[in-house]
């Protein structure tokens, strides 16, 4: 049987895992060359999955590497017990995910918070660079009077092509090649193909980033192969488009129907038969051309964005420093 390549599908889709999904809808089964498992704690569903070789790539349109998910769907909560028990597990997996790759735990760090910080939905990168635990200075100023367990941290939140006229790649590219990192870590805000992915997810890759690529907007990535250094990426997925909102709607009205008469054939018709990765892509050709495949965030996006950034440099904080204890990162949280 002819391979199928699904990753034409898969446009706009930044996590991993859902890629994965799309993929699987069309009931193919397992796909060649990725593997996965999942694991479900207090509430924190965590799953891995590994793109092992170009089969897996070409199905999925992702690139090969390691992909972590977590999943919290009652983040939105707001629980402050719930919110610090991700960040400790977030920098358990994280510092795990660094030894897993072969970062060593006395590399030189930059993180890199992607992002237009005037624009709520974009401003993961940027807070989280402003909670970030830096210390290259005090390695650079006085290295005698640094504390063991710490290391040398830097952070930059370099902007958005719109305002500062050149690429986030090229700023990135400059600092680097003068600071000399041994890793980057980029943060960005994602696009997802589930309501309920917004504000409750965290991807972690090894793969590099693009910098609008949810968005449809194609920019120079921060990968090791432009910056010469591995780039481990964190994104959290804060919009959607309207067309996944549609899809959604759809699969929603099904089960609903389905609940009252068990039939929805002679409603949904051929729409009924199609799998999923086919039908979403039929709502993009419907409201692409007229312009009505806008992105979509939460009305409270301003509460959860301060909260999963707040999340993420606060787990990110204990990953990378010994000295800060990932068992208890909550005491730790700004």
């Amino acid at each position: 049987m002819e391979e199928l390549d699904l990753s034409r599908f898969n446009a706009g889709i930044d996590l991993a895992l859902e890629a994965k999904e799309l993929a699987e809808s069309g009931g193919q089964g397992p796909i060649p060359g990725v593997r996965s498992g999942t694991e479900e704690e207090d509430g924190i569903t965590i799953t891995r999955l590994d793109i092992l070789d170009e089969q897996g790539s070409r199905a999925l349109g992702k690139m090969i590497g390691h992909y972590v998910t977590f999943e919290v769907p009652d983040l939105r909560k707001q629980d402050t017990g719930l919110q610090d028990r991700l960040a400790t597990r977030f920098a358990q997996e994280f510092a795990s995910f660094l030894e897993r790759i072969g970062v060593d735990k006395n590399a030189n760090i930059l993180i890199v918070g992607l992002g237009n910080w005037n624009v709520t939905p974009d401003a993961l990168g940027p807070l989280v660079v402003e909670n970030a635990l830096v210390t290259r200075h005090f390695f650079e100023l006085m290295p005698d009077q640094v504390a063991p367990g710490y290391r040398c941290v830097s952070a930059v939140a370099p902007g958005v092509l719109g305002i500062t006229g050149i690429e986030s790649s090229e700023i990135v590219q400059g600092i680097v090649d003068r600071s000399k990192p041994d890793l980057v870590i980029a943060i960005d805000a994602l696009a997802s193909k589930a309501l309920e992915r917004v504000n409750t997810t965290i991807q972690i890759a090894d793969t590099g980033i693009h910098p609008g690529s949810g968005i449809g907007n194609k920019r120079k990535g921060l990968t090791k192969d432009i910056l010469g250094i591995p780039v481990v990426a964190i994104g959290v997925p804060t919009v959607v488009y309207a067309s996944t909102i549609v899809n959604n709607t759809i699969e929603l009205m099904k089960k609903h129907i389905q609940a009252q008469n068990g039939n929805t054939d002679h409603i949904f018709g051929l729409i009924n038969q199609m799998p999923e990765n086919e039908r979403l892509q039929l709502v993009r050709e419907a409201l692409g051309p007229l312009g009505y495949d806008l992105l979509v965030t939460p009305k409270e996006i301003d509460q959860f964005i301060e909260d999963i950034a707040n999340i993420v440099a606060s787990g990110l904080n204990a990953a990378l420093h010994e000295a800060v204890d990932k068992s208890n990162v909550a005491a730790y949280t700004h």
